[in-house]
C-alpha cells in the first residue's frame, strides 16, 4: 500500500508522476533526452542500463518495466534476462558489457567507477558521451528507484501490464501525452 494517495489506475513512478505534475515534467524530460534522444547508443541498450541498474537496486517495477522496454526495442526476450543474471555471457558487445559495468557500479557505489574500469571502456570503443550517459542514466535510475520503493508505490505483478507499458514507452517515450497511460489497465 502507497505511503501517500496515489491513483491506483496508475503504478509504479507513473502514479507518483501524476501525483506532483510540477516535479514529473522535467523527470520525464530528462528521461526522454536520455533514454530515446540522440546517442550513439541503441535505445534498446539504454534501456539495457536502466535494467541492470533497477535490477541492482532490487526495484521490482522498474527492473520489470525496463526489461520489457529492452525486450520490445530489442525484439527479443533473451538479451536484457542474460545482462541481469549471466552478463558475462549476453549477447551484447564488449563495448556494451564494459559500459554496464560502469552502470552497475555507478549503482552500488560510484566511487569503485575507477579510471582502469573507463579505461577498459574506452579500449572497447565506449565515448566520452557513452560514459557520461550511462553514468547519468544509472545514476537517475537510482533516484527512480529508490523514489518508486520509497513511497511503496503499487506494483502490478502480471507480465502483461508491464508488456504494455513497454510498448507506451517503445512507441511514445516518455514526455506527458493526453491519455497517455488509457490502456495501461486494459485486460488482454
Amino acid at each position: 500500500m502507497p505511503h501517500i494517495p496515489l491513483d491506483e489506475n496508475l503504478p509504479g513512478i507513473t502514479g507518483l508522476l501524476n501525483f506532483r505534475q510540477d516535479t514529473a515534467l522535467p523527470i520525464r524530460q530528462l528521461t526522454q533526452i536520455l533514454l530515446r534522444g540522440e546517442s550513439t547508443l541503441s535505445e534498446g541498450e539504454r534501456e539495457l542500463i536502466a535494467t541492470v541498474t533497477s535490477f541492482g537496486n532490487q526495484c521490482k517495477f522498474c527492473t520489470a518495466a525496463h526489461t520489457a522496454a529492452a525486450d520490445a526495442l530489442l525484439g527479443e526476450h533473451e538479451t536484457a534476462e542474460m545482462v541481469k543474471h549471466d552478463p558475462e555471457n549476453a549477447p551484447v558487445s564488449h563495448k556494451m558489457k564494459q559500459l554496464l559495468e560502469v552502470a552497475r557500479r555507478v549503482q552500488a557505489d560510484a566511487r569503485t567507477v575507477s579510471p582502469e574500469l573507463v579505461a577498459k571502456a574506452r579500449e572497447a570503443g565506449a565515448t566520452d558521451m557513452e560514459l557520461h550517459d550511462t553514468v547519468l542514466i544509472a545514476a537517475l535510475f537510482c533516484l527512480y528507484n529508490k523514489y518508486v520503493d520509497g513511497l511503496a508505490s503499487v506494483t502490478p505483478t502480471e507480465p502483461a501490464f508491464y508488456d504494455r507499458l513497454a510498448n507506451i514507452l517503445k512507441n511514445n517515450g516518455y514526455l506527458p501525452s493526453p491519455n497517455r497511460y488509457a490502456s495501461l489497465n486494459e485486460t488482454k
